[in-house]
């Protein structure tokens, strides 16, 4: 076949998709399609187009949805539909033609039957080791889509502070990796579209709360990934960021309202007064900066007191749910946002899909903080939903500071041990996710100097403390960065997601000897977690730390877990009178990861610097 004839063929079979992008780009219906039977029947479509508000509109419904309302903006180019959604509504396209100076102009909602069992769907939990990655920087399984044509920024592979290429389809490639280590969550950093000129590569400036972005893949691809995912045991919590959106999406030239964007549309910077919204000091003024000061430049804050917008963001958080199929929502600068937003967002999520799990970043080393989310949770009868989860910074700092200081009374240890103290303040400390590492943190190797030893340590107590557990990528092949923080540094490309790699840790290819150690370590260590009821959903007991040396129990009427850790400078000899009450007449253990049995009796030894993760025998064994 010649090329002309190739050229034409080409240009022929790809005129309808043309076709259709271009109306698509001329009329959009946000969100772009829905589901019969969710527990709110009301359905707000914000339409936007060229012109749009002044049109007349004609709609064809299926039986059981009716038109309730529409209403043109204060931009002319937005208009709002309202329908609703009888529970024994039939499917099929809702239709809205609007006719006008630009002619007519038809869009299509489809409106479909909720996948069985969707409602009830359960979120992740204590069980749960969580795996947080940036998609750009873990594999890139599609290299046709990095560069793509109208996105501001392309792949530029070694330069860190632009995108890598890594994709959904790379992270498809990887998730027998993921698996196989005992993940059974994946929390990847934001995928939908960031079409911004520089950093795109991160996702929290979003310019399309409805697309993925398309160097990353396509819808289609995500929903795969997560169906994928899910067959392999594998859950997928989406990043979201109800906050602010990227400065090149279209609402910063053209917002729909007034009252759309903070500020009247101005930059006026937050000072990130984190203790503005629970100090029962705090002015108006200061509550004002902290949830509507914008946090960056290049980052808009989004006004969620307008109602438009709000239920906009509750139905863009309930379309992903469904159509992907989540296990669950992180939710970014989650304090930021308007309190009064998130309590009626967390509610219309959670009205839908009562066991679901919604995790927010409050990111204050103070237990009170980031206690006050979660506190309204005590009241689900109220109309004051709290917040599931949180993102556990107070416990997971303690664990950095801890490892890396002297051991005293409240230092060392004994600031863990103080900590989990403050698990009174928590409506479910028991559903904090604890972590070792984040995108936006130093990577704990380089802050424990580069010393496996103690990183094993790190590891071991964010898997066994009563909490969910959350690790970043490459933790487990000893990643490297700057000690302070520095973002490049930390979110360097895995080893083996790239063609050419000298290493992989996919396939151990050029890893060094303790880098194997580590990730087997790793693995043996979470595929144990994920099949103990005691770190599932035992109790915690844990005794004052000595000399460095600090034991707790977790415990079910079926298991009994006991972990040591000594940071002394000598062996830790176990003498069971003092940890009687934990010990519950147990005679023996055995070494869960290392399979060597032990003699309590004994007066067994525990090194300098370790953890040891011993299953309790019965007593009556």
């Amino acid at each position: 076949m010649n090329v002309a004839l190739r050229v034409l063929l080409l240009v022929t079979l790809l005129l309808p998709g043309l076709a259709m992008a271009a109306q698509n780009d001329a009329v959009r219906a946000f969100p772009p399609s829905w589901w019969v039977g969710m527990k709110n029947p009301d359905l707000q479509l914000l339409v936007s187009g060229p012109g749009i508000g002044a049109d007349a509109l004609t709609v064809e419904l299926p039986e059981g949805v009716v038109r309730i309302g529409d209403r043109a903006l204060a931009s002319p180019n937005y208009r709002v539909v309202d329908l609703r959604i009888d529970a024994a509504a039939k499917t099929g396209d809702i239709v809205l033609r609007f006719i006008g100076r630009n002619g007519e102009r038809r869009v299509l909602v489809p409106l479909a039957e909720r996948r069985v069992g969707s409602a009830e769907r359960e979120g992740f939990g204590p069980k749960d080791a969580i795996l947080n990655l940036m998609p750009d920087r873990f594999a890139n399984g599609d290299p046709s889509n990095d560069r793509v044509p109208g996105m501001l920024e392309a792949a530029e592979l070694g330069n860190g502070a632009a995108r890598q290429g890594g994709d959904i389809a790379g992270l498809a490639n990887s998730l027998d990796y993921i698996a196989g280590m005992g993940f059974t969550m994946v929390w990847p950093t934001p995928v939908v579209e960031n079409n911004q000129p520089a950093y795109s590569y991160h996702g929290y400036a979003i310019t399309d709360l409805y697309r993925v972005d398309p160097r990353f893949g396509s819808n289609a691809d995500y929903r795969d990934f997560v169906a994928m995912a899910r067959a392999k045991g594998v859950g997928v919590i989406q990043d979201i960021v109800p906050n602010h959106i990227g400065h090149h999406h279209p609402w910063v030239k053209d917002p729909p309202t007034p009252t759309w964007i903070s500020n009247g549309n101005q930059f006026i910077e937050t000072q990130h007064g984190r203790t503005a919204v629970t100090d029962p000091y705090a002015p108006k003024v200061d509550i004002e900066n902290f949830q509507h000061g914008w946090f960056h430049t290049t980052m808009p804050d989004l006004d969620q007191r307008d109602p438009v917008l709000a239920r906009y963001l509750d139905q863009n958080a309930i379309w992903w749910i469904e159509y992907a199929d989540l296990s669950g929502l992180r939710v970014d600068t989650y304090g930021y946002s308007d309190t009064a937003f998130l309590q009626g967002w967390i509610g219309a999520i959670l009205r839908e899909y009562p066991r679901f799990t919604i995790v927010g970043e409050e990111w204050s080393n103070n237990p009170a903080v980031v206690a006050h989310w979660q506190l309204p949770g005590m009241d689900w009868a109220g109309e004051v939903p709290g917040t599931p989860s949180l993102m556990d910074f107070p416990l997971s700092e303690g664990i950095r500071k801890a490892l890396t200081e002297p051991e005293g009374f409240t230092t060392g240890m004994g600031r863990v041990h103080e900590m989990l103290g403050n698990d009174r303040l928590y409506a479910d400390p028991s559903r904090l996710v604890v972590f070792e590492g984040n995108h936006d943190k130093p990577r704990i190797f380089s802050v424990l100097r580069e010393d496996p030893a103690a990183l094993r340590v790190a590891l071991g107590l964010v898997a066994t403390l009563p909490r969910i557990a959350q690790f970043y990528y490459g933790t487990e092949v000893l990643m490297t960065s700057t000690v302070e923080r520095d973002d490049i540094a930390a979110r360097r490309n895995f080893p083996g997601g790239w063609p050419g790699d000298a290493a992989s840790a996919f396939t151990g290819k050029g890893l060094t000897p303790e880098q194997r150690a580590t990730q087997d370590w790793m693995r043996r260590l979470l595929r144990w977690r994920a099949e103990s009821k005691a770190i599932a959903e035992g109790s915690f007991l844990h005794y004052q730390p000595r000399q460095g040396a600090y034991v707790y129990f977790r415990r079910t009427d079926d298991e009994a877990v006991m972990v040591v850790v000594n940071r002394g400078s000598a062996p830790f000899v176990f003498e069971r009178e003092r940890f009687e009450q934990g010990l519950e007449g147990a005679q023996r253990a055995n070494d869960v990861l290392e399979g060597r049995a032990i003699d309590l009796n004994a007066k067994p030894s525990f090194a300098p610097g370790s953890i040891t993760i011993l299953r309790l025998s019965p007593a009556a064994e």
